[in-house]
Parts: structure tokens; sequence; C-alpha cells
């Protein structure tokens, strides 16, 4: 698999642990949809469940306006995502690989101004890191 489509699917079950509290390994099995398990969307799902508040402590001082509450679901997983990303798979995957693929992904699932958002958040993320 891909790492973007990991990603990608990293997201959906995360966003479904946000929304249905359903349990990691339920999510992500969800998400391949019979497909082959893969060890990159294992490891951004049980990283960003495991270092959860660690990572949300970080996103919540870099919103303006925001509390992480009420962020979309959507957005609010995404972040945690490539927060996940820059703080743990530094030597794997370089910031900007991480900034872009984020930004791309808010294109196809968050709203007009997802990209944009997650943009800023993790541009302050990516210089504090």
């Amino acid at each position: 698999m891909k790492r973007r489509t990991a990603r990608e699917k990293a997201l959906q079950a995360l966003f479904q642990i946000d929304i249905s509290k359903v349990e990691s390994n339920e999510a992500i099995q969800h998400v391949l949809e019979d497909q082959p398990n893969d060890t990159y969307l294992t490891r951004l799902v049980e990283g960003v469940i495991q270092h959860q508040e660690e990572i949300d402590t970080i996103i919540k001082e870099y919103l303006e306006k925001w509390t992480i509450e009420r962020l979309a679901h959507v957005d609010r997983s995404l972040l945690r995502l490539a927060v996940y990303e820059l703080m743990y798979c530094k030597e794997e995957v370089p910031a900007n690989v991480v900034l872009d693929e984020a930004i791309e992904i808010a294109k196809i699932y968050g709203d007009d101004q997802s990209s944009r958002f997650i943009n800023g958040v993790l541009s302050k993320v990516k210089q504090a890191v």
C-alpha cells in the first residue's frame, strides 16, 4: 500500500474512532475492506492513539480562536495524524512531505477551508518540533 493510501485509511480509521469510540483494530479492519493489513497504516493509527494526549496538547497550543473540541472531526483527526508523523516519523518522512500530504488529503476529505486551516496549524507545529 502506498504511503498516501495508508494516510487516507489511517485518517478514516481515526475519524471512526473519534466518532464511534470503536477499538483501533476494528477501525483498521473496517477501512481496509478485505485488503491486506499495512504496517504503516497500523503504526499511524496506533501511534496517534498512544500519544493522543501529547499530540492534542501541541495542537491546542497553535489553534487561534478555536478549541480542539470545536474542530471538525476530519480536521481534528488529520491534524492528529500529521502531528504524529512530524513528531515520531522525523527520520523516515520529511516534514514538508507530511505537510503536503495533509493539505492534499484535507482537500479531499475536508471542507472548503480545511486545507488552508490545516496548513496554518501544521506550519506552526513544524517550526516548533
